[in-house]
């Protein structure tokens, strides 16, 4: 007998089956979460650490220094040992799940960690949750490779990969499920969604046992005062308007973005370090407060800032996001996104409260986080789930379903197809050939 049949035959007789995708999403999840708490704990102690710095020299000459240096780095090690880990790394993930050549692997992972630790670190406004994505999805990609598989099983480490990788950043495991079914896989198959459930849900398990989630909010404080009532339902469908109109405008921007970074004609290394030292220069001259990013953050979600901070706050996100996401530094979108909403969650839920003396400016500033998220990355579901699994809040339901549906008609009507979809279109160098891959690919 050949050696050709006889490795078809044993490929076919240890084809992973059942039982063996089960402990495969287990460890990814319990991997996921644990890369997801690395990277919490290392982006946050770089950022306290460049605080720090603030006290020690002139904050003009610290912020853009440190931006400058550790942009540099970060672009450094994603040009020269894994250029598949630029940007927020959701576009590459929805690129090798609909089989366009795209490289996941542990070498890409490790890269992602440690050069979103650092991108983030130097104090760009980019999030933690969109590498995590990719960090989970490269460590299935790799584990997959231990045994003979089939496309088709490597496909679903993937895909529950991703979704672990989600569920650990935020603490959400159904969101991490419904994020796989909306953005990134459409064909779910029994086993698929098995394992991306159990990989989610230990992700999240784990994660918020060791504290490695995003937005540790109040929750006292937005239990508390989270409100609704039918009389506000016009102001939450103008949120959710004004969240469209504006998160098609920042979609708009981080292609826009996207372009004139390409046009400047320099690497990724000097690209990334030019936009952490612009990310220094505006945050040293905006007050204090902003040189925090958690702790900014935190006090924006849960309703604690006056309206002029909150707005200052909003286009200073806005700007600063474009200037960090189009250089190709290794950070998502899911966390401006979030903020964003809430600061304009926040000055709508503030001017119905002047106006009719009720509402909860607390309760806009949640219902804004889903709505901003919707229409930027056009994935409702997984935006009001989100913001609930990290509140717990029965009473936002309603106001999240009502701003997110409409931010995220506004928005497709608007920039119609997935940003996703455009991000890579933008980044991929490979011409013609690309392209035609990339048209199978369903790229409105």
């Amino acid at each position: 007998m050949s050696l050709p049949v006889l490795n078809q035959r044993f490929r076919t007789w240890w084809q992973p089956r059942r039982g063996l995708a089960i402990a495969e999403a287990c460890v990814i999840g319990l991997v996921a979460a644990l890369s997801a708490v690395f990277l919490k704990v290392g982006s946050g102690w770089l950022g306290t650490w460049r605080v720090h710095t603030t006290q020690l020299f002139p904050v003009w000459l610290a912020l853009p220094v440190i931006g400058l240096v550790l942009g540099f780095v970060a672009g450094w090690l994603v040009d020269r040992l894994a250029p598949e880990a630029s940007g927020s790394g959701i576009p590459q993930v929805k690129a090798s799940l609909a089989n366009v050549p795209m490289t996941l692997s542990w070498r890409v992972a490790g890269v992602k960690l440690l050069s979103a630790i650092i991108a983030i670190g130097s104090g760009m406004t980019l999030g933690r949750q969109g590498p995590t994505v990719q960090v989970g999805a490269g460590l299935a990609a790799g584990m997959s490779r231990w045994v003979p598989t089939s496309p088709d099983h490597r496909r679903q480490m993937i895909a529950a990969g991703a979704g672990a990788g989600l569920a650990a950043a935020f603490n959400a495991p159904i969101a991490g499920v419904l994020f796989i079914v909306e953005e990134l896989l459409q064909d779910l198959s029994g086993l698929t969604l098995g394992t991306a459930i159990i990989a989610s849900f230990i992700g999240g398990v784990i994660s918020r046992l060791l504290g490695g989630g995003s937005f540790d909010l109040n929750l006292q404080l937005t239990q508390s005062s989270s409100q609704f009532s039918i009389p506000e339902i016009p102001f939450f469908v103008l949120l959710g308007i004004l969240a469209g109109l504006l998160g098609a405008l920042f979609n708009r921007g981080l292609i826009f973005s996207i372009k004139f970074y390409r046009k400047l004609h320099i690497s990724l290394p000097l690209r990334v370090a030019l936009a952490g030292f612009m990310s220094g220069v505006v945050v040293s001259i905006l007050p204090a407060s902003f040189r925090d990013n958690t702790g900014l953050r935190e006090s924006l979600i849960t309703g604690g800032s006056q309206p002029t901070v909150a707005a200052i706050a909003f286009a200073a996100q806005f700007i600063l996001t474009l200037i960090a996401f189009g250089s190709g530094a290794p950070g998502g979108l899911f966390a401006p996104s979030l903020i964003l909403g809430s600061c304009l969650g926040h000055i709508i839920g503030v001017s119905e409260l002047s106006i009719t003396g009720a509402g909860s400016p607390a309760t806009y500033a949640l219902a804004g986080m889903g709505g901003f998220f919707s229409a930027v990355s056009k994935v409702p579901i997984t935006a009001i789930v989100i913001v609930f699994e990290m509140t717990t809040d029965f009473n936002l339901v309603l106001p999240l379903m009502i701003v997110s549906v409409a931010a995220y008609l506004v928005a497709d009507k608007v920039v119609p197809g997935s940003l996703y979809e455009k991000v890579f279109k933008e980044l991929s160098n490979s011409g013609d050939a690309m392209e035609k891959l990339w048209g199978g690919f369903g790229c409105h």
